[in-house]
Formats: C-alpha cells, structure tokens, sequence
C-alpha cells in the first residue's frame, strides 16, 4: 500500500493538490503510529489493587496530596481522608445541624412504628423466635450509618430474604424439631452473606448481582409476594399443621385440609379486621400525599389494639394464637453459634452466596431509586462493603440477615429524613422496646402479624412494570415470567435459577451470534453509520465497510463471525458490485469499535485474513482497542498484516484507499 502510495505521488508531481496528499499522507502515518505505539495496557494485577483503594479509600488528587505530603499534620490529614472513605458519616457529618436531627429524629420516630411490627412477623416468616426480627433492627443499621452512603434506605429484616432463608434453611435442619440448630445455620448463613457481599464490594464484582436483571426481579418479587401471602394463612387462620413447602400447589393443598379441622374463625375475623383498616391507611395515603404517616403508624396501632382486645377478653383461651414471650434484652453475642465445623458448612456458603446476591439486588435497586430521586450519586460497591460488614457484625450479635427495604424505605423518605441517622434513632427505639416493652407484646396475636405481612405484599407486585417490560423487550419478559412461575409452582431457588438461567442465555445468544453490518458514509459528515440504520449513506466504491456488532472477540463468537464475515464478503462482492466500482479488488475494515480479543479471536482473525488474501482482497483495521491492539502485537498479526494497514479512524482507511487506488478493505 505504502509503494502505490508512492507512485501516485511520483506521477503527481507536477499537481498543485501534491503537497496536500503528502501532508494528508503523513498525518494518517503519524496518526496510525498512536495506534502501533499504544502503552502496555495494565495488567489484571493492577487493576485489581487499583479496584480496592478505588472501593475502599476516597479518590485524592496527586497534585494535591503532593502538596500537603511535607506539611505540618499532613499525615493525620491523609488518615483522615483514608477514615472518611471508609466511614462517610465522617464527612458528612461535619456539616451536621440541629435541623437535619430534628427531621432525622421524627423520620426515625415513624420508621420505629412501622419497623417493629414488621420485624416481629418477618422473624416468624424466618421461622425464628420474635426478638431475632428486633435484633437485625439494631446492629445491622448502626454499623450502616457508619459506613454506608444511601441517605435514606432503611435497614433491618425484609420479607423476601426471611421467605428465601425459611425456604432453603429448613430443609436441611426442620426448626420445629430443632430450632437450636436451625438458628445457629441461620447466624452462619448471614456470616458467609455478608462475607460474599463485602467481597463483592471491595473487588468491585457488582456485576454478578446484575446477572438478577431488573425483569428477573420484578418476576421473583411477584412470585415471591404470592408465596409469601400463601404462607401467612397460617397465621391469619390460625392453623396449627402446616406445609414447610413453598409452591402454591402444597400451600394451598395445606389450607384445603386444615380448613375443615383446625382453623379457628376467631383468629380470622381478628386478622380480616385489621388488614382491611391497613390497606385502607394504605389507599388513603395515595390519595393524601401528607397522609404519608398513617400507613406508617398503622401497623403499631394495629398490633397495640389487637394486643390490648386479646388481653382484655382472654382470646387466647379461646384460640386466638398470641405471640407470647418475647426476650427481654438487647442483642446477645452469637458468635458462639456460628458453625465452621459441622457438616452443614457447604450448605451455608452455597445459601450464602445466594441470599447475598438477593439482598444486594434489592438494597442497590432501593438505594439508587431514593438517590436519584435526590439527585446524588451512590457508589454502588461501596454499598456492597458496608452491607457486607453490617451483615457480619448482625451474625455475631443474633441477627438474622438484613438488607434495604423498599416499603421503609419510601416511609423514611416521605417523613423528611435527611441522612441515615434516622436509623440509628431507629435502632435506639428498638432497644428501648427490647428493654422494657417486649411484656407488653405477650398477648400479640399472630394473626395481626399475618396481616401486617400482607398489606405489605402489593407493593411487591408490579403489573405496570411487567407490562412495559413486555413492551420492551420479549425476551426479559420471559425472564419475569420464569422467575414468577419457579417461585410460585416450584420453590424460591428454582424461581432465582429459572431467572438467572434465561438472563443468561440472554446474554449468551447476544454475545456468541453478533450482528454484522455495512457501513457508508452520511452525506457531508466523516461520520459512517450502518445502510439499513440510515437510508441517506453514500457507498464508497471500491471500498466495503464492516462492522462487526460486539465489543469482546473471544472463543463463544470467534468462529460465527469468521464465517459471518466471509458469508457477507461473498455476497456483497459479486460481479455487479466490482462492475460498480470498476476495480479489481476491494479492503474491508476490520474490527471497528472491538475493545478486546482473546487468543481464539486472534486465530479467527488469522484464519480470516487468509481467505480473503487468497480471495486478492487486502486486511485493513481501523481503530482498535488498547487491548486489542496490544495483543495482536504479542500475537505478531499486525506484522502479518503490515503496519501501513492500521488506521485511527474508519474515515482515514477509506481516504487512504481512494488516494492510492486500491481497492478495498476487509475484516
């Protein structure tokens, strides 16, 4: 290319246009060795120490540091600086007024209201004792508001993950014949959760929760809504024998049977009272924005009144099933209780590792929904870590794995919280009941529990949503669906495998059958779009344009796009079109917008160029990636192919075949 190059300026030279050409000619060389002399791009080592001081410790600017490294005190600024990236409440918490307490301490106030009702009932559907729901109010928010940067999620039990440990815990150790050892995998279960999350965090692996997409859990939230009010029929009819199961089809077939025998009306027309006058506060405040305490309240309310009707007449001597003794105290260390040792370790990682990836899902989803509503960022892996560390601190304090809430959440946020600190209030209020109200809760009937639980349920149901989705894209709509049906008709792991498996098929049939498209130039631009995208692009004859529609060349889609690639050169290349361009051959461009390749792409590649040279069709690319460029000249296939043929720009390899008239380009 560089001799004909050549020629053509030889035979110009009597042409005024000359000097441009060879000043053009000598850009697109210089600009091409930017290309060729690209740095050693870091390696995985680098990235992966640069990741977590990125996650860890507050980006600082060089010039900056620098500054103040030989000043007075400078060192106790840089550890400072490295606290306050660990702990934002320190940074924050300088501008921190009397103002912002007094919003934080009311928002605190009612988020306590509707948080201690919710607890009790979401232990029960753990299958745990009533004060375990209370206790992951206490730790689990405190060690976040230290650490984490949502201003205002709110942190404690949530429903989902209480049905999903239930679910998956109880078939390894049944908690009505051992409720020791039930709770002890339970505490374990937490400690390797928050393991995985804090890991997640500080290696930046957020994308693995992203594997759970948006239509995935719109899907499993449903399915698991369903479930969820399945199982508090128990409870709101005051059942004694019940189905450990979860799908429908056991649950239902389980109120069928007792319905006739054991169910007590009393504990029915209770539960059915209260949950009408929930949802009714509920569909009130969506008519009265500043009603927004009432459904805040209401559970407390509804929990003191049943408490206070039980107590009065002695329901419970007439069946109505009251929560009883609660433990009177804060939380107490259970450290003891995590088990490293038994032979139910592998189970505990594995159910880990899964509720971890639930609970991350739901609490970064909640974060950001509030954040962007405020319009500041949250630092999804940073979140990761502080949910991680407020999940293994709650493991060794009895808790039970805790994560954001959606329904407190929006709670916190319409009462006017300002920072987090509205869960340390929170917390504080709980301890306060723990010390000296859990008497007063003995006479609690269950049934209120029960229909506290589902007046909270429709908020996890989201028909818009799955509609748009629907809409949107077919394919996460199959998500959705897969991920409601596991849930419903098999059990919340087959539910989460269902989503996760159709996401990632998702992924693999994008990423291993790429799109292949022609490219032309838009009319009076340096832009090239593709021909079936814009009807206005000019073909430049002589010259065929490719692109090839993925950013990663790698061993799942190397072989389809070589043989993809080939297929369009042959018919793209046929007699009329070389008639057209009154040419002899023709160079494609080659890996337009490719951002890496793997060793298998390289072969493709290799295996590629051959065909087409031996077609008498040239190889040229255009643009590459850091990576990509690298490893082609590790692999020696730039040498191959001639460093003349590499080019910056898609326009410049086009100006450069015209120029010296060859024809054509080639991926």
């Amino acid at each position: 290319m560089a001799n004909a190059a050549s020629s053509i300026n030889i035979e110009r030279r009597n042409n005024p246009m000359d000097d441009q050409l060879e000043i053009n000619v000598e850009n697109r060389t210089e600009r091409a060795r930017w290309v060729l002399n690209s740095p050693k791009p870091p390696g995985l080592w680098h990235e992966l120490v640069g990741s977590i001081k990125n996650t860890m410790f507050p980006s600082r600017n060089t010039s900056s540091s620098s500054s103040i490294k030989n000043k007075p005190g400078s060192r106790s600024k840089r550890v400072f600086t490295i606290l306050q990236g660990v702990f934002p409440i320190l940074r924050w918490g300088q501008k921190y007024n009397l103002m912002k307490f007094k919003s934080d301490f009311l928002a605190g106030l009612t988020l306590a209201s509707l948080s201690i009702p919710q607890s009790i009932g979401y232990a029960n559907l753990a299958k745990l004792d009533p004060q375990y729901g209370l206790y992951t109010n206490v730790v689990p928010p405190m060690i976040y508001a230290l650490m984490g940067s949502s201003r205002e999620i709110a942190i404690g039990p949530v429903a989902v993950v209480s049905l999903l440990l239930s679910s998956m815990i109880q078939k390894i150790v049944d908690p009505s014949i051992d409720p020791a050892g039930y709770r002890q995998l339970v505490f374990t279960v937490t400690f390797f959760a928050g393991i995985f999350q804090a890991a997640f965090g500080i290696f930046r692996l957020g994308f693995l929760v992203n594997f759970l997409s948006h239509a995935a859990i719109v899907g499993f939230m449903g399915g698991a809504a369903i479930v969820i009010g399945l199982q508090q029929l128990k409870g709101l009819l005051g059942l004694t024998n019940f189905t450990n199961k979860t799908d429908v089809i056991s649950v239902v077939g389980a109120v069928w049977r007792s319905i006739h025998h054991t169910w007590n009306p009393y504990n029915f027309l209770l539960g059915s009272s209260f949950l009408i006058f929930l949802l009714t506060t509920r569909f009130t405040c969506r008519k009265r924005k500043k009603l927004f305490w009432l459904p805040a309240i209401a559970p407390l309310v509804s929990v003191v009144l049943s408490t206070l009707i039980v107590f009065l007449t002695r329901g419970d001597k007439h069946g109505i099933k009251i929560v009883k003794h609660i433990k009177r105290g804060i939380n107490p260390i259970s450290i003891d209780q995590l088990g490293f040792n038994g032979s139910h370790v592998g189970d505990a990682v594995k159910i880990g590792l899964i509720s971890a990836v639930v609970a991350l899902a739901e609490a970064v989803a909640v974060g950001r929904s509030f954040a962007s509503i405020k319009g500041y960022h949250l630092d999804g892996n940073k979140e990761m870590v502080a949910m991680g560390f407020m999940n293994i601190a709650g493991s060794i304090t009895s808790c039970y794995l805790a994560t954001g809430s959606f329904s407190r959440t929006a709670v916190n946020f319409s009462a006017g919280c300002e920072t987090v600190i509205s869960n340390i209030v929170m917390a504080t209020t709980v301890i306060i009941s723990l010390e000296f109200f859990t008497r007063l809760l003995y006479y609690t009937p269950i049934a209120i529990l029960a229909s506290i639980i589902l007046s909270a349920l429709p908020g996890l149901i989201d028909l818009n949503e799955a509609y748009n989705i629907w809409k949107i894209d077919k394919l996460d709509f199959l998500a959705c669906v897969g991920a409601f049906f596991g849930v419903v008709f098999g059990s919340v792991e087959i539910g989460l495998l269902a989503a996760l498996t159709i996401s990632i098929l998702k992924i693999i049939l994008s990423s291993i059958r790429p799109g292949v498209e022609v490219l032309g130039r838009l009319p009076r631009t340096d832009i090239f779009g593709s021909i079936n995208q814009y009807k206005m692009v000019l073909k430049t004859p002589g010259v065929l344009i490719i692109r090839i529609d993925t950013a990663l060349l790698c061993f799942a889609n190397a072989n389809f796009v070589k043989e993809r690639y080939i297929l369009y050169i042959y018919v793209c290349v046929s007699l009329f079109e070389f008639a057209k361009s009154g040419t002899n051959g023709f160079i494609g461009v080659l890996m337009i917008g490719l951002l890496n390749i793997d060793t298998s792409g390289i072969i493709a590649l290799e295996e590629l160029k051959k065909k087409l040279v031996s077609l008498g069709i040239q190889v040229a690319i255009a643009n590459p990636g850091w990576q990509v460029i690298h490893k082609l000249k590790l692999a020696k296939f730039v040498d191959k192919i001639g460093g003349e043929l590499v080019f910056l720009t898609v326009g410049e390899a086009v100006d450069a075949c015209l120029e010296s008239k060859v024809a054509s380009l080639n991926c």
